[in-house]
């Protein structure tokens, strides 16, 4: 109940309480006072939530979303089962992470190559390996200094998802790129 019903209902219940009090015993005729009739409580309109949009992400020309400092946002690339070829959204948001690259010549990244955990350890490290090199001889085909790239390879030791499931793996087959 808002405040406005509950003193209604308060102050309604003290009338009552009072007349309940003050009748008559007497034969003296009483005339009834008269009916005060309250305007219907009208409830304040709500104010709307307070909502805060979103603040839309920076973008460069072609629409790919730029962080605080002008570099492109996507750090993680993902592979198919066993696969080490960059998908063509990857090729893309490499192609703006080379851009900005090229532009800022002191930036250094490392690149990191996982895996999912089938297959052995060292198969493994030697697959993200290759997932990472690819990834580094597409920047550099698009004009990066090899001195600004670093690769390491993981294999199945850093998992973002430690189950054994499908969706698991995809998650886990990936690169990531460390500014």
């Amino acid at each position: 109940m808002n405040r406005m019903s509950l003193r209604t209902l308060f102050l309604s219940l003290l009338a009552a309480l009072v007349l309940a009090g003050c009748q008559s015993t007497g034969d003296a005729e009483v005339a009834p006072e008269p009916e005060v009739q309250e305007a219907p409580a009208e409830a304040a309109p709500a104010a709307p939530p307070m909502v805060t949009p979103a603040p839309r992400p920076v973008t460069n020309e072609e629409g790919f979303p730029l962080d605080a400092s002008g570099r492109p946002i996507g750090y993680v690339f993902y592979f198919e089962f066993d696969r080490t070829e960059l998908k063509p959204r990857a090729r893309a948001l490499l192609a703006e992470h080379a851009e900005y690259l090229k532009e800022n010549g002191s930036v250094r990244i490392t690149i990191q190559g996982h895996a999912d955990e089938r297959g052995t350890r060292e198969y493994n490290l030697a697959l993200g390996e290759r997932r990472a090199s690819a990834v580094r001889d597409y920047l550099q085909s698009m004009g990066v200094a090899s001195s600004q790239l670093r690769i390491v390879s993981y294999g199945e030791e850093r998992p973002v998802d430690p189950r054994s499931t499908e969706s698991a793996w995809s998650k886990n087959r990936r690169v990531e790129l460390a500014y």
